[in-house]
């Protein structure tokens, strides 16, 4: 489960509101990002400085990116705070993001719409999380757009001076601000926690992934179909590169999905499998909007077992019964199953009622008894079928054979039983 301390400083403003899925945002060209206009339309952006940390360093990555000491050492499942919809506000550019957006002094939007939720969150019907994304004006998602999922909508140029109408109308009533139109969304849309000046760690591995998300994007010629944005921090430093994906799942519904410890070479599988298949990468995966953070580990664990996946405790205890069975196995350097003849029931405890087909061991008694019977004119011939076995017998000796070939059968089938019987109390005595 994520930290308290996580979840305090998390730039995700979460609130009693409702559904909450993805939403389509396009990013603009690095260069051009930074060199923008750091005013826009909204009359909100004022007295705005380059606030993002030197990331030159040469230790960046050993330090807090993909290759830190602390990446991949936690559980990941169930790390997502419970919540129904989530708003992002288009605002400006990573860089110019402060530590605590929603408090700062001269970014009045992000501030005032941070206050106006907070304070209208007991009226809200549904659990609403706020978080800030890439806003560059003369772009699909210019300053001041807000954009919300599950609804799939996008609403256009918020200003400081409509934030209470705004809050009032679409997240307390559910209803429609009359000032703008709702613009629908299509597609998938991508989140990338690039919020540097909060946290390095996603400072540096973030506009890696959306560099990664672009590139794929490009590639399988999916742009107006896929959309990637940085945003502000969203709870879970230790996770970066964090990811949020909101798409349609495979029954049609809008779903939103995190992924953490998310590295540049993991956005082909997310691309491949998530959005274009609709499967969910559990290796990566942190939790659903729409499910407690309980719900979340179930839901894994369901998933795990429909596609025959065992969970890592489960892939011990496999290995410690195949290590514990072949220890008990060699004791006084004899193998059990070699002592009675058959020497593939220890290859593995947990299969073992697979070691051997019915046919395979009908076949192999058949040619045994052939050898060892030159000179009898004994043919057995027998017809597989779904329902049973049919035999033709050409000789009084029909008894003798099929004597001995069911015994090695039955031979094999006792084998195989005592050998789970061996690896479970070995295991048991381990435990």
């Amino acid at each position: 489960m994520s930290s308290n301390r996580d979840r305090e400083e998390s730039l995700s403003f979460t609130i009693p509101s409702s559904s909450s899925h993805s939403s389509p945002i396009t990013v603009s060209d690095q260069l051009d990002s930074y060199l923008s206009d750091p005013r826009s339309a909204s009359g909100s952006f004022q007295n705005d400085g380059l606030l993002s940390a030197d990331s030159s360093s040469a230790t960046a990555d050993s330090d807090f990116g993909f290759s830190r000491l602390d990446f991949r050492q936690s559980p990941l499942a169930g790390t997502v705070e419970f919540y129904h919809r989530h708003v992002f506000l288009c605002y400006k550019n990573p860089r110019f993001w402060p530590p605590r957006i929603e408090a700062a002094e001269f970014d009045r939007l992000p501030r005032l719409l941070h206050v106006a939720v907070v304070t209208k969150k007991n009226h809200m019907k549904k659990e609403t999380r706020l978080t800030i994304c890439e806003g560059h004006d003369g772009t699909e998602t210019s300053n001041g757009d807000v954009l919300i999922f599950p609804d799939m909508i996008r609403y256009r140029r918020l200003t400081h001076f409509d934030v209470e109408t705004f809050v009032e109308e679409v997240l307390v009533k559910d209803g429609e601000w009359l000032p703008g139109t709702p613009e629908a969304l299509k597609g998938s849309y991508v989140f990338v926690c690039s919020h540097g000046s909060r946290d390095r760690r996603c400072g540096v591995c973030g506009p890696v992934l959306v560099s990664r998300f672009k590139e794929e994007i490009e590639l399988h010629s999916l742009q107006g179909k896929v959309f990637v944005s940085p945003c502000s921090h969203i709870g879970g430093h230790k996770y970066a590169g964090n990811v949020i994906i909101f798409a349609s799942s495979m029954n049609g519904e809008v779903t939103g999905h995190w992924y953490g410890y998310v590295t540049p070479d993991d956005v082909p599988l997310l691309i491949q499998q998530h959005i274009l298949t609709g499967e969910i990468v559990d290796s990566l995966w942190r939790g659903q909007m729409g499910l407690s953070e309980d719900e979340q580990m179930k839901d894994q664990e369901l998933r795990r077992l429909l596609n025959g996946i065992r969970s890592p405790e489960e892939s011990n205890v496999v290995h410690i019964l195949q290590d514990t069975f072949a220890s008990c196995c060699q004791s006084n350097g004899v193998s059990c199953c070699q002592s009675n003849g058959d020497s593939s029931c220890c290859q593995n405890p947990v299969l073992v009622e697979k070691a051997k087909n019915p046919d395979v061991i009908e076949t192999e008694a058949k040619l045994s008894a052939d050898n060892n019977n030159n000179s009898t004119d004994t043919v057995i011939s027998r017809i597989k079928s779904g329902k049973g076995t049919s035999r033709k017998f050409h000789s009084t000796t029909w008894l003798d054979s099929w004597e001995r070939e069911d015994t090695y059968a039955a031979l094999a089938v006792g084998c195989a039983a005592v050998s789970v019987f061996i690896a479970y109390k070995c295991y048991k005595e381990l435990t």
